[in-house]
């Protein structure tokens, strides 16, 4: 894998190879020092043009426990405030001789144009509407962990889905994972054409809600939508949030499962978004391992096609000890 710039580039078989070296690099995570060796050298530069929290953060944690140096750009003290363009600044960076580009920018497709301005690999951290595809890879993670296997799961997609790049690259995850997907969406929040999209839409959330494996919020883009496609969050609450009474609808192993950030008491509540069914700071957590498995996928000795390199710690609790059977 050259480039990570949408689950597309990623078949069934693939992710299935990097959610299982994101299940590696997670016991790195519970060691007394997170850390391996296997980036030593390369530099990985984060490019965020848009504010992040969750995503920035966890790149920057897997880079550094791959051993990787970070170089973290900011946008607003670069000479993009002068006038630089967005090329001249990409070269600019690239000709210092770096490794990986971690992007997160506003407009969609300019994580893939960036691929034509560096040598570096191009990682997507988020492109206007477009995709999102490591979100995609540790929400499919974290429903791994708890159910085993996503294969015949049933997973609703819940709110703005015109707006949002993580449903976008969550639908292609799902469905190439064997699960079906439900859209629930008040038809304004639903791209005007769904077709060749391999998804059901349903728009009453309550007939959803007792059938589902899965229940997936999404965050209402204020600042991505024009006027008039809500009345009020009042509203919208009443209809598609989940409530506490909508929450007694659901299983008792069934998920509750939100990108962040959330507007609490708009698509959830604040008592369910503490509810032991939901997994919302597990999705936070298992941000690391699977971006260090990404990482690793792009920057590591022939990519896909070698294991992680086994540091001495581990290679000493697999090697047999004097008197062990070999």
């Amino acid at each position: 894998m050259r480039h990570l710039l949408s689950i597309a580039d990623l078949g069934a078989d693939e992710l299935h190879r990097v959610l299982d070296l994101a299940e590696e690099f997670s016991e790195v995570q519970s060691r007394d020092v997170p850390k391996v060796p296997a980036l030593r050298g390369r530099t990985v530069v984060l490019a965020f043009f848009e504010d992040s929290t969750r995503t920035r953060t966890s790149f920057d944690l897997a880079a550094r426990r791959l051993s990787a140096d970070v170089v973290n750009f900011s946008a607003g003290s670069s000479s993009l405030a002068k006038g630089e363009s967005l090329r001249d600044t990409v070269e600019t960076i690239s000709a210092m001789g770096i490794d990986a580009i971690v992007v997160r920018h506003g407009s969609s497709g300019v994580p893939q144009q960036i691929t034509s301005w560096t040598d570096a690999a191009v990682v997507n951290a988020g492109d206007g509407w477009h995709q999102h595809p490591t979100q995609a890879l540790l929400d499919a993670f974290t429903i791994r962990r708890h159910f085993g296997d996503l294969d015949g799961r049933r997973i609703a997609l819940c709110g703005d889905i015109q707006h949002s790049r993580v449903a976008r690259s969550n639908i292609d995850a799902f469905t190439r994972l064997g699960a079906e997907v439900v859209l629930v969406a008040p038809r304004t929040l639903l791209p005007p054409d769904l077709e060749g999209w391999p998804v059901k839409v349903e728009p009453d959330l309550d007939a959803v809600l007792p059938d589902v494996d899965v229940a997936y919020f999404l965050r209402i883009q204020n600042e991505r939508m024009g006027r008039g496609l809500l009345p009020s969050n009042r509203e919208y609450r009443a209809s598609y949030g989940l409530t506490v009474e909508r929450a007694k609808q659901m299983r008792p192993d069934a998920l509750i499962m939100h990108p962040g950030p959330m507007n609490r008491g708009v698509e959830v509540d604040p008592e369910v978004a503490d509810d032991p069914r939901s997994v919302v700071l597990d999705q936070v957590t298992h941000g690391v391992p699977v971006r260090m498995a990404v990482l690793f996928s792009v920057l590591g000795p022939g990519q896909f096609d070698q294991e992680p390199p086994v540091d001495q710690e581990t290679k000493a609790r697999q090697e047999p000890q004097a008197g062990e059977e070999g």
